[in-house]
């Protein structure tokens, strides 16, 4: 007997975590954006200190895309205890 899946939630929140680290893979892997000697920043070519730039983006960035998965996570965790006949706040 085929057992029946809960519906998918929370896509949005997943679709929100791909944009967030693919921007950020993208900016920094992408070489044309960032293959310029000007503007030089404090002496340094444009392609070093944007590149220094984006390392506390990018952790910025996977922090956030770390808690959201934390949020989409429970929140099935809390359906699928619901879909059990069990409400959240009954779990063992």
């Amino acid at each position: 007997m085929a057992q029946s899946r809960p519906a998918r939630t929370h896509v949005g929140i997943w679709i929100a975590i791909t944009v967030v680290l693919v921007a950020s893979l993208v900016a920094t892997l992408w070489v044309p954006f960032y293959n310029h000697l000007t503007p030089a920043l404090g002496g340094f070519p444009f392609f070093y200190w944007y590149q220094l730039m984006w390392v506390p983006i990018v952790a910025i960035l996977s922090a956030v895309a770390y808690l959201l998965s934390k949020v989409a996570r429970r929140g099935n965790a809390d359906n699928q205890q619901t879909v059990a006949g069990q409400e959240p706040w009954e779990a063992n």
